[in-house]
This record gives structure tokens, C-alpha cells and sequence, in this order.
């Protein structure tokens, strides 16, 4: 299983860059999660929109779906061009009826509502979730294939189901929009402190710091959650890939 970093940036994609976007590639099945400003366009160094065979999105804030409307289009043109590929699933919840309406556009994309409380097959991949803490509804995800696990935090406060939720990952991507002195709580959003803290407490091997503040220097989020969590520690970047 490669995880690799599309965007990273929360609320909005620093100077060129991306908000929330990640690869997910196993057994030759490509599977973007969340796919936010900017996505796209850096996408297109890897793979093609028309190389994509499923989409997941964790909640409707446009930071994690401003390009939806982009890739049904670049598909809708690949289309027009004479290339031939199946109509796009994309996987969300359906608590929003009128942002989920639109995942489904004429025969280029089609939206799935997945129940939050069952396991999720999507190619190679065994999807579970998690409600989080968040201003509207958004969750985490628990990602398996041949044995590895990636948790992705989606948006979120710290909350104590994380923990179990969690337990043993191989990799956290989890929310990092604050520093350690900053308190997210009515956000729903994580600092620092707490995202090393909940590495810590769910024993994970490896703690990726995403959704990223646009300001401050962001190697001080490194050292405030390094202050819980001595696994390795690494910040988000453009393309940063992981194999499992």
C-alpha cells in the first residue's frame, strides 16, 4: 500500500499549493481521498483524472471537495477526446443532501453514500469510520489492505474514540491546523500537543502531520508534538510518499 501527499494545507491552499488530497495506490488501484483546492492540478504529476477509479470524501467543507467539479469535468473531456473509462464512484456520506446530490454528474461521476456504522470495500481497501468533532458532519477513516493500516483523521478535535479507533496504525495523517498553544476545540480542529499525545496513547508507528496552518514556522509543530510522541514524526509535504 502508497499513501502519497497531494495537498496539505487547512481552509485554504498556501501559494501554490493544495488543501486536503492523498493517493492511495494498492495492487494497481488508484483511490484519492478528499480532493480539495488546488488537488487537480498537482494530482496530474502522478496519475491522470482519468486513471482514478474511486474517490472518498470526508466532509463538504470546500478545502476537502473545491475540486470535485474540476475532476468531473477534466473526465468529461478526456471523454469528449474518444477515451474510453467507467463512470467514477465517488464514496461519501449523505448528511448533506445538497452537496451529495452533486457527486453524481451524467455519466462521468456517480456518488455512493457509505453507512458510517459498516466496513467499506472499495477496490483492495476495508474502510471503517468515525464521526469526528467537527462543525459539520465529517469522519475519519481506518484504511486496511494485506495487512497495513492507515488512519486519516479527516477534521477534528481531539476526542477519545480516536484512540481505540487507531490503535496500532501504521500511519496517522492526522489534522494538525494549530500550534501547541493554540486550542482548536470549538474549531474542530487538533493542535500539535494533542496530535502527538493520541500517536502516543494509540501506539502508532508513524504520525504524518497534515492540514497545516498557513503561518508560523511549521517546524515547531514537529517539536510541540514531539514533546508526546517519540515515533517518527513527519510533516506533510507535496508528493511525500509512504509504502507499506
Amino acid at each position: 500500500m502508497k499513501l502519497t501527499v497531494i495537498g496539505f494545507w487547512g481552509g485554504y491552499p498556501k501559494q501554490n499549493g493544495a488543501s486536503s488530497g492523498y493517493l492511495l495506490e494498492h495492487e494497481g488501484f488508484h483511490l484519492l481521498i478528499d480532493c480539495g483546492s488546488g488537488v487537480l492540478s498537482k494530482l496530474q504529476n502522478i496519475i491522470q483524472p482519468e486513471e482514478l477509479d474511486a474517490v472518498i470524501i470526508s466532509h463538504y467543507h470546500p478545502d476537502h471537495i473545491a475540486d470535485i467539479g474540476v475532476l468531473q469535468h477534466a473526465r468529461l473531456i478526456q471523454g469528449l477526446l474518444s477515451k474510453e473509462f467507467p463512470t467514477l464512484p465517488l464514496y461519501s456520506h449523505k448528511f448533506d443532501q445538497h452537496e451529495f446530490v452533486k457527486l453524481t454528474y451524467k455519466n462521468i461521476t456517480k456518488g455512493f453514500a457509505y453507512d458510517p456504522n459498516s466496513t467499506l470495500s472499495i477496490g483492495p481497501f476495508q474502510f471503517s469510520f468515525l464521526k469526528t468533532n467537527h462543525s459539520v458532519p465529517c469522519y475519519a477513516m481506518r484504511i486496511e489492505a494485506a495487512g497495513k493500516t492507515i488512519v486519516y483523521t479527516a477534521d477534528s478535535s481531539f476526542k477519545e474514540e480516536f484512540i481505540e479507533f487507531s490503535r496500532g496504525a501504521d500511519v496517522l495523517l492526522c489534522e494538525c491546523n494549530l500550534y501547541g498553544h493554540q486550542n482548536g476545540k470549538s474549531a474542530g480542529h487538533m493542535n500539535s500537543v494533542e496530535a502527538g499525545q493520541f500517536a502516543h496513547k494509540a501506539d502508532v508507528k508513524q504520525l504524518i502531520l497534515t492540514h497545516l496552518p498557513q503561518y508560523g514556522n511549521l517546524a515547531d509543530l514537529i517539536t510541540e508534538a514531539s514533546s508526546k510522541f517519540t515515533g517518527i514524526i513527519k510533516l506533510a509535504d507535496e508528493f511525500l510518499s509512504i509504502s507499506l
